[in-house]
């Protein structure tokens, strides 16, 4: 059987891939997602996510006047 073939027998792996891709982007804010292919198969996915630490505002102390 030739990856052709293969391919059109087994419809159901190319939306295995297609979900793996969108559940690699759900939720991502800040990196990147690598999709590694090899003889025009996906073979791998790769997500890297940057985590930022949100810096709290510091307030001014207000002295009130009276």
């Amino acid at each position: 059987m030739s990856r052709s073939d293969q391919d059109i027998a087994n419809p159901s792996l190319d939306w295995i891939v297609e979900q793996a891709i969108m559940l690699a982007l759900k939720g991502i804010r800040f990196g990147s997602v690598e999709i590694i292919i090899h003889d025009s198969k996906v073979v791998q996915i790769e997500r890297n996510e940057k985590k930022r630490k949100e810096k709290k505002r510091k307030e001014k102390k207000r002295k009130d006047t009276l």
